[in-house]
């Protein structure tokens, strides 16, 4: 694909969360600080919100990778409309526990034991939960219920909850006074500007190794940022059809007309133009019960998949013409 032809080591704007890629953005930096304050107090829960592809998960990712892995034991869920002992059921999967057909008294028993037992090892258990918005009041109260574990003054499981922008409304909601009062940290990850976009921009490529192959012109940054709204993932989107596009097209200079074009492609696809679109994915995420990184994974798959029957296309194009030349001389010496 155009990672051999621009020279890249690997895809600069794949979709999946990779921490490798992390860019510390004003936003991103400021909620990694809540991140590591509340981390650092061991208890109560962490809140994290943002948009559909703001970088939440990215962002917990990489807080992970700062700190030593042999002192904590984290499990993550993707939360979905389950009820509480559904909920309890992935919670214990998570950590590997046995949870088939048990009931609710012998799940938490058994999550008791095992939080205490990571406890005793000098270690400490943290459960991410995705998707936090689509929690159910019981679900909710469960988890509230499990951060009350505790060996003497030590809390047993600390608990990060990342959610869309509603999620803090439900916070709000009544029956939540008892979780409001257990969070230590907060905070909303925003959408970056124009100015960070471009240093994301360039970032992510630099990390595959880009030496100015293929140039972006001063005048292709405005487009991007107009188009996606400063979201990574739907820079992510649309960066990876421009250096597709630029590599179908044979082109090492990226320019406004350029990423106009790939947008123009974007706005005529309805299937990508809805994953693009937040209101969209969220109903997709709901309907399907499929947690946002799992649908992540398929759509990368899929546009892997075209990209390559794209190219493939492209290569017959390539041969037919050739033949068509070969077999009529006088056309091509004409034309």
């Amino acid at each position: 694909m155009y990672q051999s032809f621009y020279k890249l080591t690997g895809k600069p704007f794949q979709l999946n969360p990779d921490p490798s890629f992390y860019f510390a953005s004003r936003g991103h930096k400021r909620a990694m600080s809540y991140l590591e304050y509340g981390l650092h107090q061991g208890e109560g829960f962490i809140v994290i919100t943002g948009e559909i592809g703001a970088g939440k998960t990215t962002l917990v990712k990489n807080l992970f990778r700062r700190v030593d892995p042999n002192s904590y034991v984290a499990a993550q869920l993707v939360s979905t409309q389950l009820d509480a002992d559904d909920t309890l059921r992935l919670i214990a999967a998570a950590f590997g526990l046995k949870h088939e057909e048990q009931s609710k008294a012998v799940l938490l028993k058994r999550l008791e034991e095992y939080l205490l037992s990571v406890h005793k090892q000098g270690r400490r258990a943290l459960l991410v939960v995705d998707e936090a918005q689509n929690l159910t009041p019981r679900a909710v109260e469960e988890l509230r219920m499990l951060s009350n574990f505790q060996a003497g003054e030590k809390s047993l499981l600390q608990s990060f909850l990342l959610g869309q922008p509603e999620f803090r409304y439900t916070l709000q909601g009544e029956g939540m006074q008892q979780l409001r009062q257990r969070i230590i940290a907060s905070y909303h990850l925003g959408p970056m500007d124009a100015d960070e976009t471009r240093a994301y921009i360039e970032h992510r490529m630099r990390t595959v190794g880009w030496v100015a192959d293929p140039e972006f012109g001063e005048d292709c940054f405005a487009p991007i940022y107009a188009y996606t709204g400063g979201i990574p993932r739907r820079i992510n989107t649309l960066c990876d059809r421009v250096l597709l596009f630029g590599y179908l097209e044979d082109r090492h200079r990226i320019d406004a007309q350029t990423v106009d074009a790939v947008i123009g492609d974007l706005n005529g696809e309805m299937p990508t133009l809805a994953a693009n679109d937040t209101g969209m994915q969220r109903v997709a995420v709901r309907k399907s019960g499929a947690g946002e990184e799992r649908m992540l994974e398929q759509l990368d798959r899929r546009v892997s998949k075209m990209e390559r029957s794209i190219v493939n296309i492209l290569k017959l194009s390539r041969e037919l013409l050739t033949l068509a030349q070969e077999k009529h001389p006088e056309k091509r010496e004409g034309s």
